[in-house]
């Protein structure tokens, strides 16, 4: 129930559903003297989620900030969160991926400078109603195909959800003991919810964000009096976060 309703709730934190309530209930209500504050108020919400310097603005203050590889010391393994591929029914001989890919390239580069020595992949199915490979699979597929051992990779292929990353991860450490120390690597805005996770779980990690959202300051007036529609993505995605991280600390998930 928890996953269906994380479901519903991503649609609803979409700014552009709200964007679009706002003006079909002005047009509905065009005859009524409230409509054009609420066309106005629709107006103002939509200049503002797709201006790209408070989009910006806002990911700088949430993502935590990049660690240097070299600056990390050496742990036993990388767990690595899914989210970010899936099986094209049409291309079904490779593994497409999504926006965070760049988690799966920058453990390989951790595991690549010997900062870790083995890769655990975390994550199951993100179908809510039909089955679907593992993406902890999927990855181990990308990895092996980067010349990643086998024996180097450990999966785990039920989770669905942050939570549940974390105590799987938690079950599948008990039956690998040699595994100490542990580098976490999700998504820049995604790490804080994830490493209250895994903290909540009794599982010290290092933190090891990527993909980052946010860009450097640009006082192009671009920035200022353009419109740009992968803003209206990015606070989509940064609300999910958000209200995720709020959930999950009503839950006690973290």
């Amino acid at each position: 129930m928890f996953f269906l309703l994380s479901k519903v709730l991503d649609f609803v934190l979409m700014p552009l559903v709200w964007i679009t309530a706002f003006f079909v209930a002005a047009w509905l209500g065009r005859a009524k003297p409230w409509s054009m504050k609420v066309a106005k108020t629709g107006m103002v919400l939509l200049l503002f989620c797709s201006n790209p310097f408070f989009c910006n603005e806002a990911l700088r203050l949430w993502e935590p900030k990049p660690v240097p590889i070299r600056s990390l010391e050496v742990h036993d393994a990388a767990v690595l969160l899914s989210g970010v591929t899936y099986m094209h029914k049409e291309i079904p001989d490779r593994v497409s991926s999504m926006w965070g890919a760049e988690r799966i390239f920058h453990t390989i580069a951790l595991y690549r400078a010997g900062k870790v020595k083995q890769i655990i992949v975390s994550g199951g199915s993100g179908k809510v109603f039909a089955e679907a490979v593992p993406e902890s699979i999927q990855i181990k597929n990308i990895l092996l195909q980067a010349g990643i051992p086998g024996k180097d990779i450990l999966t785990e292929e039920h989770s669905r959800n942050t939570f549940e990353n974390a105590v799987f991860t938690k079950t599948l450490l008990q039956q690998h003991p040699q595994i100490k120390s542990l580098v976490l690597v999700t998504s820049a805005f995604h790490m804080p919810r994830a490493m209250g996770c895994f903290q909540k779980a009794g599982i010290p990690v290092t933190s090891f964000p990527t993909d980052f959202y946010f860009q450097p300051r640009n006082w192009d007036p671009d920035d200022w009096l353009i419109p740009n529609e992968r803003s209206l993505v990015r606070w989509q995605q940064l609300l999910h976060e958000m209200a995720g991280y709020l959930v999950y600390q009503f839950k006690g998930y973290q």
